[in-house]
């Protein structure tokens, strides 16, 4: 597996690979690699015949107070993971490579609207980040294929919306949520919880499969469902920001008619802040 940390070593590299006739895809990460990251670069590889895994832990999407300085680096580790997962190439930039004029006087890619919602309504600022460094990739890497998990649900359609908008010809695919053996998504934070809230953390993806049952036995009453769902993941322990119903396509509210449903929720418990989905065909 090649490592790069410079553009201009990245670019070298998909040059290359151009001039073979190859597809690239990218697969974005922070790092701290999981299970679910790793199935994200076998989703990858059937898309394109190469595959670059960025590992940047990105100042910019941290609101202030939030764990960027705490955020678990361990690039040995997921170099070892990278390899037997058989990326092609590993891009590690500095922050002075992904912002050359600094974080603070950074050019912002925003998506209005959808940045504002759900998670971006409690991390002020967090999708203005994610855009703008994934914007950066894009541009350094110049991917046919970027590959992103659906635990993060309101991100990938955040992506995708910037995707269309600036017309770039980039494929924007969605690797399904992968889940420890008792139904909890898998996220760097996790490791954040202690052994008692480890236990409790599951309970997250219970209450967004009895949600989903009801909606698949006809209830409708959207507003009463999110607050029972709200009261369920208290009564457990969570402190919950939010558990939505929302269109899939588009995280609009959805009426009686609306075929497609996603149900949504973040909660914080202890110091982890867990955020997990389910798509309902209705």
């Amino acid at each position: 597996m090649q490592v790069d940390k410079t553009g201009e070593e990245l670019r070298g590299h998909v040059q290359e690979w151009r001039r073979k006739g190859d597809h690239i895809a990218l697969v974005p990460t922070m790092g701290n690699l999981h299970d679910g990251h790793l199935r994200l670069i076998d989703v990858a590889r059937a898309h394109a015949e190469r595959v670059v895994v960025s590992i940047f832990v990105n100042p910019t999407q941290f609101e202030p107070g939030a764990d960027y300085e705490q955020y678990p680096r361990t690039l040995a580790t997921d170099k070892r993971k990278l390899t037997r997962a058989k990326a092609d190439l590993l891009f590690v930039p500095e922050v002075a490579t992904m912002y050359p004029f600094g974080p603070a006087d950074a050019t912002i890619v925003s998506v209005p609207k959808l940045r504002d919602d759900l998670c971006g309504a409690f991390r002020p600022g967090h999708f203005d980040g994610v855009t703008s460094v994934v914007s950066r990739l894009f541009g350094l890497v110049s991917p046919d294929v970027a590959v992103f998990g659906q635990k993060d649900y309101q991100q990938q359609l955040v992506i995708r919306r910037m995707v269309e908008d600036l017309h770039w010809p980039i494929e924007i695919v969605t690797g399904d949520t992968v889940r420890e053996a008792d139904g909890l998504a898998y996220s760097s934070r996790n490791q954040y919880l202690t052994e008692k809230e480890r236990r409790i953390a599951p309970a997250i993806f219970t209450v967004l499969q009895r949600l989903a049952a009801d909606l698949q036995a006809g209830k409708r009453d959207f507003a009463e469902m999110e607050r029972a769902g709200m009261s369920s993941l208290a009564s457990k322990g969570f402190d919950p920001d939010y558990v939505a119903i929302r269109r899939a396509a588009n995280l609009e509210a959805p009426d009686r008619d609306t075929d497609e449903l996603v149900i949504l929720a973040a909660a914080r418990l202890g110091k982890a802040r867990l955020i997990d989905n389910i798509v309902v065909a209705v």
